[in-house]
């Protein structure tokens, strides 16, 4: 079972999560109190990741999110090299000489961007907040999307379900979505990703590939993940900060959960206390790997200290591997 970090160490209290509020009315809140600052900010983020995905992530994405079914698209003659099983046998006996059918893949899907704000994303020790990392990641996958004329959409999540924002297509939709991300302000510190995966197992009618983008300081979220699971294709991307794997030896130090406030002293100089840290990070970092494994749930790991480049090639690469072999 997965647990919060040693000195925020809370009970997970499971409660009905409120609806969310209107995409419409969220959006208008939005775009009233947006500064000049989260624009430029806006601007600077499509020109980046633009560029990723026009060199680097285009044609691996397609390959690897295909269509729902195959399209009936013409009858055309039969040319050396075409697949038997294709001849339509009554345009062939009709006109005398082989035609064979052609199909095109129905390639419209729509992909949910699921974007945890909790109080622990809003932590970075190195070049940016986990937050940061994950709205730039994010934008990189709506883009994607809408390249490949995808529907994509968005929901925020703390604690509650913060704000949805319905799948859509087009440029204007994706620079929306970034600037929803960078300009949001939660209501909610805490993390319930077990109440997101409920309201996206209620509110997705169609199979939809659902990026969860978390740090995964939660509990309880095994059988909601399984079920989401097998009716959705749901990544996990998880986002961690290098501070979180090795507690500093500075002292006498307090530390305050960013989630439940809860503030503690500790002894940084023992080597035990140090080590203990240590081992507990490390299990639950297990216990999360096991988990997905387990659920079939691709996992794209990303730091703070590097670049998410690098995770989404490996697990587009890794997934078209997996697609040749079936």
């Amino acid at each position: 079972m997965l647990r919060s970090r040693p000195w925020g160490d809370r009970e997970s209290k499971r409660r009905p999560a409120p609806e969310p509020a209107p995409a419409h009315a969220g959006g208008e809140a939005i775009r009233k109190g947006v500064p000049p600052e989260i624009l430029r900010q806006v601007k600077l983020i499509e020109l980046r990741t633009r560029g990723l995905v026009n060199s680097l992530f285009t044609g691996e994405y397609r390959s690897v999110f295909k269509g729902q079914g195959m399209e009936f698209s013409e009858v055309r003659e039969y040319q050396p090299g075409d697949e038997v099983r294709t001849i339509d046998w009554n345009v062939t006996a009709r006109m005398r000489r082989p035609f064979v059918k052609r199909y095109i893949e129905e390639r419209e899907l729509t992909v949910v961007l699921a974007v945890d704000l909790s109080g622990s994303e809003r932590f970075g020790t190195v070049q940016r907040f986990k937050s940061e990392l994950a709205s730039e990641l994010a934008a990189v996958l709506a883009m994607s999307a809408v390249r490949n004329n995808d529907r994509v959409g968005v929901v925020l999540f703390t604690d509650r379900i913060e704000y949805v924002l319905p799948p859509r297509k087009g440029r204007k939709h994706v620079l929306r979505i970034i600037r929803d991300l960078l300009s949001f302000e939660p209501q909610g510190k805490g993390t319930d990703i077990a109440a997101v995966i409920d309201h996206l197992a209620r509110s997705l009618k169609q199979k939809t590939i659902i990026f969860l983008i978390s740090d995964f300081f939660a509990e309880n979220i095994e059988q909601p993940l399984k079920i989401l699971a097998q009716r959705h294709d749901v990544v996990a991307v998880t986002v961690d900060d290098p501070s979180e794997r090795e507690l500093p030896d500075v002292g006498l130090a307090r530390f305050v959960d960013p989630e439940s406030g809860i503030t503690i002293e500790i002894d940084t100089s023992s080597r035990s206390v140090r080590n203990d840290y240590q081992r507990q990070v490390s299990t639950e970092r297990e216990s999360r790997k096991h988990l997905l494994r387990r659920l079939a749930i691709d996992e794209v790991p990303v730091r703070t200290d590097g670049n998410y480049i690098e995770p989404l090639l490996r697990f587009f690469r890794s997934r078209e591997t997996q697609a040749r072999r079936r």
